[in-house]
């Protein structure tokens, strides 16, 4: 009898009833990769401004994580593990285990009527289209924009959704500026904006922002950073997506002088059939003070990136992809065996795997 009743329980956790997907769902996701750096780093380091797919000649693991996410009427939540050079990368500020956190929130529904929900935690970021998941993404690797731009976020989200589902709004108060842990004294709060229309399948536009100090607090120095994209579908098998951000940050403390940098981004995919898409993308990255990204010799990052690749789905659950991606400034922004250069060239093959 004991042990039926605990059958019993264990079934009503995971699922609610016949009709009724479980309320704790497993996934899991991992990324095998090479990428081919013809610049060469000695190191098999990356410039420090990629983030996504940073180790050159080898074959590694971008990311692999494994998540719960439970899911009821009134509560909600989400855990997910992972490792990879991808949380090496741009985990690196954090302590510990902290670096192998990819997901860790919970949120509760506050009206009966209406989708209007507050959660915390650590939480995917509210900004960009782009997400540190491959399978996600329209092209194997991410954005200059993308890279130096929250990946993730921790802090408190008050959300809604229209009945209709063509508006999303969201307010969050967050640790700052992509971080689990707060920098040492740092105790200024962050704070973003979120607002979707999806006036129809065919198109999403978004404005998302957020304002932050990363510095100590007797260094204070605003930051304003702002995003733009919009998702069209002309037709069946084309997608355009087109995105701009741009980021001030104050001078100096107090001061009226502010820095900034912006980037401009431009994909378009094509599916071929139902296995097999190719996507291209056209960038720039204009960061004249150095604020973001720095330069091999200069501070002045100012940067084309082109890129060209092709995705095969293997089945449901597996996608093999390859990439290849020309950098070119007019500056040199880029190390060579030790020696500037103008221009960086990248190619890279990934597998993906889900469930």
């Amino acid at each position: 009898m004991k042990r039926l009743l605990f059958v019993s329980c264990l079934l009503s956790v995971f699922s609610a009833g016949a009709q009724d997907k479980p309320a704790i769902q497993l996934s899991a996701y991992g990324e095998l990769y090479y990428s081919y750096d013809f610049n060469e780093p000695q190191d098999h380091n990356r410039p420090n401004h990629i983030v996504s797919h940073s180790r050159h000649n080898e074959v590694n693991l971008n990311l692999a994580y494994l998540k719960a996410a439970y899911e009821r009427k009134h509560v909600r939540g989400n855990i997910a593990l992972m490792t990879g050079t991808y949380s090496n990368a741009n985990y690196a500020a954090e302590p510990g285990v902290l670096k192998n956190i990819l997901e860790a929130n919970a949120g509760v529904k506050l009206s009966r009527k209406q989708e209007l929900w507050v959660d915390a935690g650590i939480m995917p970021s509210h900004i960009g289209m782009e997400s540190a998941v491959g399978k996600d993404n329209r092209t194997l690797t991410r954005s200059l924009m993308a890279d130096n731009s929250p990946y993730f976020e921790t802090g408190v989200r008050l959300s809604y959704k229209s009945k209709n589902e063509k508006w999303y709004t969201a307010l969050l108060y967050l640790n700052g500026w992509q971080n689990i842990q707060r920098k040492p004294a740092n105790n200024t709060p962050a704070f973003g904006l979120q607002l979707t229309y999806t006036p129809s399948d065919k198109l999403t536009i978004n404005y998302s922002n957020i304002v932050c100090n990363n510095e100590p607090d007797t260094l204070r120095k605003w930051r304003w950073y702002h995003n733009f994209y919009a998702v069209y579908k002309p037709a069946k098998r084309w997608e355009i997506a087109a995105a701009y951000d741009i980021g001030a940050e104050q001078v100096t403390k107090g001061d009226n002088a502010y820095g900034l940098w912006y980037s401009p981004a431009l994909i378009l995919r094509y599916a071929a059939s139902k296995k097999m898409a190719i996507a291209a993308r056209c960038e720039y990255y204009d960061d004249y003070y150095g604020l973001m990204i720095r330069g091999a010799t200069f501070r002045q990052f100012r940067t084309w990136g082109n890129s060209l690749g092709l995705d095969y789905s293997i089945s449901k659950h597996a996608m093999l992809r390859i990439e290849g991606k020309y950098y070119s400034s007019g500056q040199f922004v880029f190390a060579k065996y030790g020696m500037p250069v103008k221009n960086n060239l990248v190619t890279t093959a990934a597998l993906c795997v889900w469930f």
